[in-house]
This record gives C-alpha cells, structure tokens and sequence, in this order.
C-alpha cells in the first residue's frame, strides 16, 4: 500500500469513520507472492475467497469498500456475490475489457521495460516482476479478452460511487454507463477531465471530499475501534484493494 501513501489515514480523518482497514493484494507491496501466470479469474478469487476469508477474520462486517482499478472490479464482484457490503466507491474500475485498457497495457508493458518505471515501482513491491508482469501478462492474454463482469452487477443493492478520469489510460466512459446500468442501487458518479488511472492522486482535492462525502451518507455500522490497520502477516494477506 505504500503508493497510496497517507490516503487512507486521510480518508478516515476525513470520514470520522473509526477504523480503516488496507491491504495489498498477493503479489504486492510486502504481501506473498501470488502463483503465476494469473488466471482470467484472478478477480473473483480475490472476491469471494480471499476478500471474505480476511474480513471475517478481522471481525468486519457490512464493510465500505473502496477500489481501484482491478480492487473496484474485486469490490463489485464481493458484493455481486451476495456478501454484506454498506457501500462501494469505485476508483477506475472496469467491469469488461475495452481496446483502450488492452492498449494502456501493452504501453505500460513497454513502459516498464524501456523507461525508470520498473525503479519506481520496485519501490513499493518486495518483487516488483511479479507484480507488474502477474498484472501485465493476464490482461494481454488472448483468453482475458472474453473478460466480463456485468453479469454480477444486479445483485448490488448499496449504494456506489463511482469516480472515473476522463483521460483515463486503461478504460472510458463506458465502464461507468456499464456499472450505473447494471446495479440496482443508486449510485453517483464523479467525472473528472483530464484526469488519468489515479483520481484519488491526480485530482485529491476533488476525489477525496466527494469519497468522504459518500461515506458520512451511509448509516454508520458497529466495526472495532481502532485507526488504519495494515493487517500484516495474515493469510491471506490482504485487504484495501490495488492493482
């Protein structure tokens, strides 16, 4: 989690929210690393096995949940699955594979191997090949073109809040039509031109008030007391959802 820096910290300040919860996924950060290649279901493991195993472990119930980019994608699917969910606010999320997202990945793929953006990711991952290629590799295989989550999106009742970069590299406008028509909850959205995959950094001084309030909006639920909580060393490993 070390790229999002003091977000969350932020964010519960922000929320008067008692305890916020972040992880780093397998494969991230100084989580374990996960088996590789990663298969097109990568997501919905994350969902429904790993995402509700590590609550129920923490004794956290009707969680808000909040995600970027394949963390969104994994919140919809927890919450598509039928588990308790108070809320979702969806950073760049995607719900199916666009020709954009597969483009924004193959020029990050050359990215990595031809600019400092390897040094600079390697910072914040224990291995940062796996990291990136676990990520790169699946999304450019030919089997993850049949990629489609709009199916589990009418089970999805709380409300969502969906923040989007208008100049956003990996997925359009249609992510969020997709995700507003497809939830049978109200959901709000925030739009935001010439912004990238990182609203929550590009463009803080917006996306964090709007998150927080979303977040006051929603009836508060019993949750443990205690500030942000890095569960370090559980297996799994993780909770807060990142790429």
């Amino acid at each position: 989690m070390g790229l999002w820096r003091d977000l969350p910290d932020r964010l519960r300040e922000a929320t008067g929210r008692p305890r916020t919860i972040v992880y780093s996924r397998h494969g991230y950060g100084r989580s374990a690393p996960p088996p590789v290649p990663r298969p097109p279901s990568y997501m919905h493991h994350e969902a429904r096995v790993v995402l509700p195993e590590l609550l129920d472990r923490l004794g956290v119930t009707a969680p808000v949940l909040v995600g970027h980019s394949d963390g969104a994608s994994i919140a919809l699917l927890h919450a598509g699955a039928g588990h308790p969910v108070a809320g979702l606010v969806l950073l760049a999320p995607h719900v199916f594979v666009e020709d954009r997202s597969v483009e924004g990945v193959d020029a990050a793929r050359r990215a990595f191997a031809t600019t400092d953006l390897r040094a600079r990711l390697a910072r914040h991952h224990d291995d940062v090949d796996v990291a990136f290629g676990g990520w790169c590799d699946v999304w450019l295989s030919p089997a993850f073109r049949a990629w489609d989550i709009q199916d589990h999106l009418a089970p999805i009742t709380c409300p969502v809040l969906v923040v989007q970069g208008g100049d956003d590299a990996y997925g359009t406008l249609a992510q969020v039509d997709a995700i507003a028509a497809g939830v049978s909850g109200p959901v709000e959205r925030l739009v935001l031109a010439g912004v990238g995959h990182g609203p929550q950094f590009e463009a803080a001084g917006e996306v964090l008030p709007a998150i927080a309030r979303f977040i006051r909006s929603l009836p508060a639920t019993p949750n443990p007391p205690g500030g942000t909580y890095h569960p370090a060393g559980l297996t799994p490993p993780e909770t807060g959802t990142d790429k």
